[in-house]
């Protein structure tokens, strides 16, 4: 077997395999006799470990996405991988734009860790391609992704809350208990989380009645943007594929990740809202977003920790009191 991987320090979050354990998933998945001709390690993404495997008998490659060890995840990341399995049938929308799952193993009994592997899609990731195009066709794919983002947000679930459970009957409780959540990671890396408490409390208790006004679970992809699309080669910048939808859950679009990026600025994105649509302004929905950015927030101190950047983590207190004045 040819083994390319990234090297990394052995503290690094992203841990990858040796190759006897990736014959070894390739055996668990395709049976006994499976010869793993070429397994390469893909760069891109921040949290799951990925390859590419080339498979002795198999015209296409595919790709084995393994999880980190559960002993490393935060409480508000734990089982991303299964929330995204979970979510697959509810993604039938945008099926076609999605790699197949061709084998999963949420035992751990292989190699200690979940994994997934997925039929590989061709095209190229947004970030390495679209820069290459002329601006003013930009547009052309923020009103796609409007597209796929509305098409996405269209699908009324259960409850509010992640998509594989535990879910709440009202959507101020799972917003509490997910701003709950991240205040326990941020706690555990030896990091003041009084702020992002104090916005659970306000999710909780005041602000109960606003984000309640939100009534219909609407599905929510968690994470979708540039570096989770990949692009055709076409004359205007296409979307032909979108991967790692591994932080769905249900609730108010507009506390969507998608959203909160596609207003950050005005620029070719604001297309976006040309094939999304636009919603009636209001006091509480204002107010509402206010409470959505802690929580991104949150999510992002948790990230720059992880990533070891500390100017990044004291920048998002400063930017939470910012809301957190807001919502008084």
């Amino acid at each position: 077997m040819e083994l390319h991987v990234i090297e990394r320090s052995a503290n690094a979050f992203q841990q990858g395999l040796t190759g006897l354990q990736i014959q070894a998933v390739a055996e668990r998945a395709f049976g006994p006799g499976t010869e793993v001709r070429s397994a390469t390690e893909l760069g891109g993404g921040m949290y799951n470990t990925t390859y590419r495997i080339d498979l002795a008998g198999r015209a296409e490659p595919v790709v084995l996405r393994v999880a980190p060890e559960p002993a490393r995840q935060f409480h508000s990341e734990r089982e991303l991988m299964r929330a995204e399995y979970a979510s697959v049938p509810w993604l039938a929308p945008i099926a076609d734009l999605m790699p197949h799952v061709l084998a999963a193993d949420f035992t751990q009994a292989v190699i200690g860790r979940d994994w997934m592997i997925q039929s590989f899609l061709p095209g190229t990731p947004a970030p390495e391609l679209l820069g290459s195009y002329p601006k003013e066709t930009h547009t052309a794919f923020f009103r796609q992704l409007g597209e796929i983002t509305a098409a996405v947000h269209a699908v009324a679930g259960p409850w509010f809350g992640p998509v594989g459970g535990p879910g709440h009957a009202r959507w101020s409780e799972a917003v509490a208990a997910s701003l709950h959540l991240i205040a326990e990671d941020v706690e555990s890396c030896g990091l003041e989380a009084a702020d992002l408490r104090k916005a659970a409390d306000a999710a909780a208790q005041g602000g109960a009645q606003i984000l309640d006004e939100v009534a219909v679970p609407r599905l929510l992809t968690g994470d979708l943007w540039t570096v989770n699309t990949l692009l055709a080669a076409a004359p205007v910048p296409t979307i032909c594929g979108v991967l790692d939808m591994d932080r769905t859950w249900w609730g108010d679009p507009e506390a969507d990740w998608t959203m909160r990026m596609a207003r950050a600025k005005q620029d070719a994105r604001t297309a976006f809202f040309d094939s999304y649509g636009g919603a009636e302004e209001t006091e509480n929905s204002v107010w509402r977003r206010r409470v959505y950015e802690v929580r991104h927030l949150g999510a992002l101190r948790l990230e720059r920790y992880r990533l070891g950047n500390e100017a990044g983590v004291a920048d998002s207190y400063r930017a939470v009191a910012e809301e957190l004045a807001a919502l008084s």
